[in-house]
């Protein structure tokens, strides 16, 4: 009972997470699956390049919000294209926090009066 009650309170990333997340998720995963067919690698070889059992990296390909990141990183990695997950949300290309960086520019620009004592 007190397992079934723990089962039915926890919460988990994939009962919160947004719908728009959650197709961003899945699309990376056809995508990594995509990659790994390109590349000629079957679902096994993938998995012992990640160090992980053959279910796991399956559910990285139907981009199951509950595998972790890390597995995502390596998947990414062995693909060749670690160097992307870096740039997510490199400042340059941050739309939003440029926007909200260009609002908290003072309209004016005063000099500081400095005290005559000194």
């Amino acid at each position: 009972m007190v397992a079934y009650m723990r089962h039915i309170m926890r919460s988990t990333v994939a009962d919160t997470l947004p719908a728009k997340a959650r197709r961003s998720l899945e699309k990376l995963g056809r995508d990594i699956a995509l990659a790994r067919k390109k590349r000629s690698l079957t679902v096994i070889m993938m998995a012992e390049r990640l160090g992980v059992a053959k279910s796991t990296y399956l559910r990285v390909e139907k981009g199951d919000p509950n595998a972790g990141i890390g597995i995502y990183a390596m998947a990414l990695f062995v693909l060749g294209a670690s160097d992307k997950l870096g740039d997510l949300l490199d400042p340059g290309g941050d739309d939003i926090g440029l926007l909200l960086d260009e609002r908290r520019i003072p309209q004016r620009v005063r000099t500081r009066k400095i005290p005559s004592s000194l």
